[in-house]
């Protein structure tokens, strides 16, 4: 009896972007009902290496195999006919549609909504997906939302699935829920293709891994007989640095939020609700919670994108709530916001000149002219200090990657030497080699006496990092808690909570 052939195989692919060689060569094989990883720091191929597979761009060379036949994917429709589906990093729903309808959209159905109505629920029972097809989008965690897209997969009877950086925002009860999920239909048959930076992650759920560095394949392993080191290694090529952390005292607050409400200005925002927070000067404050749930407001509210003369928020004793960005940051507030391109950067604009975004001050543009020379050493500067891979400042901001970028963001911030940091999601997204730099940078700056307020979604890095947590969760903010007296459970069950819980299990997180 002839073996059977791998559900998918790809052999010798290459894909060019101009002087860019996003693939080279790259060959990956995954077994019918395998659960594979792909890793790869930012800029490895990952990303370009899936949209071959899933027909979004063509390969320069190469072969696709599918149940061993050379096939041609021309586009998502043609990898949809075959079994492919992908949940991607990004989610893309209507926020005033229901569930069904949603669906109904993704899949191009024209069937009566309640017939898909039932047909969602009897998917959602065989998986442990638990949502309602007549709910609307807006009233979804995003964890929910998530189940929405991969509902929408499986409904098309899946061969393979392929999810991008599944549980980038889901809470560890969220993450064994979808981790259950994927085991069983592996064991169905469907082969499935994972993507992610969490490494820890990949040794629990995978029993295969392809590695790639600069477009082409270092490694092949099984991951489970890998520590998370010796894989973070495999992605670099060298040993992982480690963060170190400085002896600190905190000094006195540095930022006071006094019962700050807050209607939302978006229809589906999330309205604050008596949050009370201070931060100390040498100290990182975390914000946990599932997105959603008001740190958009809350950063907006404290950046000063959101004024209000009633908003009781003070910077050194000084009350802010009635003053713009500019004039925050002009007493020492400092802002790196979640979106990387868009409002960190703009993706047209080259490094130097996205360096002057927050940075036009009397150093940049002496007696109001702006100074070329300036401007030039100021990107100079923060490529060469925080480690920036990019082609010189002339770079444009679209062609770095996510991880680079995020890179000249905090480092163009934490380079002007902030009174207060506020960090959105500071390594979302990025590999582990920028991650432990942008952690270091936001401990030294805290060891300089900055105080550091740290919104992620992620805990483990929250727990890594920051000196006491809180979680957000239906717009109020639960009492901090020292990070040597809780764990991941307790928070993550915080997170998951409804908002009149709050207080009961910030207590018992506490307790």
């Amino acid at each position: 009896m002839s073996p059977t052939p791998p559900r998918l195989a790809l052999t010798g692919i290459v894909k060019r972007y101009g002087a860019t060689l996003a693939n080279d060569e790259v060959a990956l094989s995954v077994a019918p009902g395998e659960i594979h990883a792909l890793l790869g720091e930012n800029g490895a191929g990952k990303s370009t290496l899936m949209k071959i597979v899933y027909g979004v761009v063509a390969p320069d060379a190469g072969e696709i195999a599918w149940d061993g036949r050379p096939v041609a994917i021309a586009d998502p429709n043609a990898a949809r006919r075959l079994g492919i589906g992908m949940v991607f990093q990004h989610f893309s729903l209507f926020e005033t549609l229901t569930v069904a309808e949603n669906i109904a959209l993704g899949l191009g159905s024209t069937r009566p909504l309640e017939a898909l109505a039932a047909e969602i629920r009897q998917v959602a029972a065989r998986y442990g997906l638990a949502v309602d097809p007549g709910r609307h989008v807006h009233h979804l965690s995003v964890g929910e939302r998530q189940r929405i897209e991969i509902l929408r997969c499986l409904l098309q009877q899946p061969r393979l699935l392929i999810l991008d950086e599944p549980t980038s925002v889901l809470t560890p009860q969220e993450v064994e829920g979808l981790f259950a999920m994927l085991r069983r239909l592996a064991a169905e048959g469907c082969s499935v293709l994972y993507i992610s930076h969490k490494l820890e992650e990949i040794r629990a759920l995978c029993s295969a891994a392809t590695v790639l560095r600069a477009g082409r394949v270092a490694a092949r392993c099984d991951p489970r007989a890998e520590t998370a080191e010796s894989l973070a290694e495999m992605m670099i090529g060298g040993r992982v640095v480690r963060t170190t952390r400085a002896a600190r005292q905190p000094g006195p607050p540095c930022l006071v939020v006094d019962r700050l409400t807050l209607a939302p200005e978006e229809p589906f925002g999330t309205t604050l609700r008596d949050i009370a927070l201070e931060l100390r000067a040498g100290e990182i404050l975390g914000i946990a919670g599932v997105a959603g749930n008001g740190q958009a407001e809350l950063l907006a509210a404290l950046a000063g994108e959101r004024r209000s003369a009633a908003a009781r928020i003070a910077l050194d004793g000084r009350p802010v709530g009635h003053l713009g960005p500019a004039a925050r940051r002009a007493r020492g507030l400092a802002f790196i916001p979640e979106e990387r391109l868009g409002r960190g950067a703009i993706a047209d604009y080259s490094l130097a000149e996205n360096a002057l975004l927050t940075r036009l001050d009397a150093r940049t543009a002496p007696r109001g002219l702006l100074d070329p020379g300036a401007v030039r050493a100021l990107a100079t500067r923060l490529i060469a200090r925080f480690g920036v891979r990019a082609a010189g400042i002339a770079a444009r901001g679209r062609s770095l990657s996510g991880g680079n970028m995020q890179k000249f963001i905090v480092g163009r911030e934490i380079d002007a030497g902030p009174r207060v940091l506020l960090a959105a999601h500071p390594t979302w997204g990025v590999d582990i080699g920028a991650a432990v730099a942008i952690h270091q940078a936001l401990l030294d700056l805290a060891a300089a006496g900055a105080g550091i307020l740290v919104v992620s979604e992620d805990l483990d890095e929250l727990l890594g990092l920051a000196d006491r947590i809180a979680v957000l969760a239906g717009g109020r903010l639960s009492p901090p808690v020292p990070v040597a007296e809780t764990g991941a459970e307790a928070i993550g069950l915080l997170m998951g909570s409804a908002p009149g819980d709050a207080q009961r299990m910030a207590d018992a997180a506490a307790a």
